[in-house]
């Protein structure tokens, strides 16, 4: 199983996947999932990217196959970026190509703050950048402390696959991997979460960014992902037509376009900073 002891409470779990013709040196993507969700999330990303890529997905301190901290641990945005840095230094990785979603996506804007010299580029699938004065991170916390983590992925579920324009398994197998995670982390992190705000940071990350979110769905909205786009003076806004819910779930393909044609333009120079560019995915075989 790969894992790697990056200090004395952490055993991280990692996934490496490379289907590369064997005497290129590829570049790397990093995966970085979302809270109480793992790398499995990532499923469908990988063989889309695998062939071109190597592909690194990792479990994050306290998720997935990866080690529950102590009581008392102090959670936050710059220790998660820490451990990306370690798990990169172990895998001697210079730089990568670093996507999060949701908080995977908060965590890797802190990881662009702190680390810009470790990433080509930085991508974000229905991110949120400010927590604190949003009520709905407090109620979820509520609901995690009443009725366990199931319940509070089973009642938020249709915001990530929105019902009518998914796969019902698809929902319940989602629903069952967030369920796995420990009460304690998801109690403590939502607590953690709900008072951060990015805002002061994001003006000084100069990472090119693409920030991708689904056009129908009822998380897009203008404060999450313009108002990103526009504190971020590097980035590119796509809103993926035909997508809902949180886009990188429930449409994998039209990301995964979205940001092959994003990085392209960050190799040929072709992203401006100081102007944020919106936009729809672009069609297969572009």
């Amino acid at each position: 199983m790969p894992t790697i002891k990056l200090d004395p409470t952490l055993e991280m779990y990692y996934e490496d996947d490379d289907y590369t013709d064997p005497w290129r040196k590829p570049e790397t993507v990093v995966l970085h999932h979302g809270n109480a969700k793992s790398s499995r999330l990532w499923y469908a990303w990988v063989p889309l990217l695998a062939r071109q890529y190597r592909v690194i997905r990792l479990d994050a301190r306290g998720f997935g196959r990866s080690s529950v901290p102590p009581e008392g641990y102090q959670w936050s945005l710059s220790n998660f970026a820490t451990d990306l840095a370690r798990l990169l230094d172990h895998l001697k990785l210079d730089k990568v190509h670093l996507v999060g979603e949701t908080v995977g996506g908060t965590i890797a804007l802190q990881f662009a703050y702190e680390h810009p010299e470790r990433l080509n580029s930085l991508a974000v699938c229905t991110s949120p950048y400010k927590f604190a004065g949003v009520a709905s991170y407090v109620n979820n916390r509520n609901i995690v402390l009443q009725d366990g983590v199931e319940a509070w992925a089973r009642r938020t579920a249709s915001q990530r696959l929105e019902p009518g324009k998914s796969d019902p398994g698809h929902r319940e197998w989602y629903i069952q991997q967030m369920g796995q995670t420990t009460q304690r982390v998801v109690l403590e992190t939502l607590a953690y979460l709900s008072s951060q705000d990015l805002s002061p940071i994001l003006p000084k990350i100069q990472t090119p960014t693409l920030v991708m979110v689904a056009k129908e769905s009822q998380m897009n909205s203008a404060e999450r992902s313009q108002g990103m786009a526009k504190l971020l003076p590097n980035a590119q806004l796509v809103e993926i037509e035909g997508a809902s819910g949180y886009v990188q779930h429930s449409a994998p393909e039209k990301c995964v376009d979205a940001w092959r044609e994003f990085v392209g333009r960050v190799a040929a120079g072709a992203v401006n900073p100081g102007r944020a560019a919106t936009g729809s995915a672009p069609r297969r075989g572009r």
